[in-house]
């Protein structure tokens, strides 16, 4: 949902598909560290291009911290959670970073993908402006016009936050506006703001416009729902389960050691992509994802892991604002035995 998200036919998952490798145990589907051990080649496809939230995946390559797992981890830009939810249920990708909403879609919908723990646990949807808007609470967002794209995630639940402030779909005007083109309407004055990531596009649009950007966050204001967290298709899930196990504490030691360190973290995103954003919007972006790691629920606990309570809760917002037919059992989601523990 930035300009560098309009650029994802750069990577198609034809690519993905090729450098993805197979489930099994022949020996393409392996190589050797130097100090002589046998790693499982995997593959990650990211939601989007690499931003700030995917530090840890690059800080825990850089630390070994995947290969002391016995993992040799390739890591593949996305084009969107729709389809690295799609890759991951086909095999194409070993593994996905994708967001929840995708998920639970993708499942109703008879992709064989399950979660393995959801990492940002607190929603960074928010409602994005400029510091010097008189936009103080949802109550001040009545006669404003703000960027949505039609049938995202966002503009599906922004109608419920809404309501949780007590006021009327028809008291904010929704501008359907094109994913690559919310930021450039807000700077232009077409639109008093725009639905977006506080860990994504708010960094971003602060920087092209050189001017504050603030936010009414949607889980500071009466609503919170999962976000992005780690994926795997059947294939793995049953053929392959200590793999995702693996995987799993693999990716949840890479937080946990991104969190304590995140300039060393953001530093190894050096290289990552060549539309990859300048440093500084890439360590504002972590900052605001170190602020989405937990619920009340798991406060104290390993980046990942998540509670039967907070999935329901979340298929519940999704079922509300019609994303999810008939919302399914937990465990139709999230693989808890292969998950993040602790």
């Amino acid at each position: 949902m930035t300009p560098r998200r309009s650029l994802t036919g750069l990577v198609p998952l034809l690519l993905v598909a090729a450098t993805a490798t197979a489930c099994g145990g022949d020996d393409s589907a392996t190589s050797t560290s130097d100090s002589g051990k046998k790693l499982d080649k995997v593959t990650l496809t990211l939601n989007w291009y690499p931003y700030g939230e995917h530090a840890p995946f690059y800080y825990g390559k850089q630390q070994k911290i995947f290969e002391k797992h016995g993992i040799d981890l390739q890591i593949q830009a996305g084009q969107g959670s729709q389809k690295t939810v799609q890759a991951t249920g086909a095999g194409q990708s070993d593994f996905g970073w994708a967001d929840t909403p995708a998920v639970l879609a993708g499942v109703e919908s008879g992709v064989k993908v399950k979660s393995l723990g959801v990492f940002l646990q607190t929603t960074p949807a928010s409602v994005q402006f400029f510091a010097d808007q008189d936009i103080k609470a949802p109550a001040d967002l009545k006669g404003k016009t703000v960027a949505g794209t039609t049938g995202d995630a966002l503009s599906r639940t922004f109608p419920a936050f809404l309501k949780a402030n007590d006021l009327k779909e028809s008291d904010v005007k929704v501008q359907n506006t094109d994913p690559a083109g919310k930021i450039a309407a807000v700077i232009s004055g077409k639109t008093d703001g725009l639905l977006g990531y506080a860990s994504d596009q708010g960094p971003i649009m602060q920087n092209k416009a050189k001017k504050d950007v603030a936010y009414l966050r949607f889980s500071e204001h009466g609503l919170n729902f999962y976000s992005n967290g780690l994926i795997a298709g059947q294939q793995v899930l049953q053929g392959r389960k200590d793999l995702a196990a693996r995987m799993a504490k693999a990716v949840s030691e890479s937080w946990s050691a991104a969190e304590k360190s995140p300039g060393p973290a953001v530093a190894a995103m050096d290289g990552a992509s060549d539309q990859l954003p300048p440093e500084g919007v890439l360590s504002e972006q972590f900052k605001t994802t170190l602020t989405l790691l937990h619920t009340d629920a798991t406060k104290g606990k390993a980046p990942g892991v998540n509670t039967d309570g907070d999935w329901q809760q979340t298929i519940d917002v999704f079922k509300q604002a019609g994303m999810v037919k008939d919302g399914k059992p937990v465990a139709d989601y999230w693989a808890s035995d292969a998950a993040v523990k602790g």
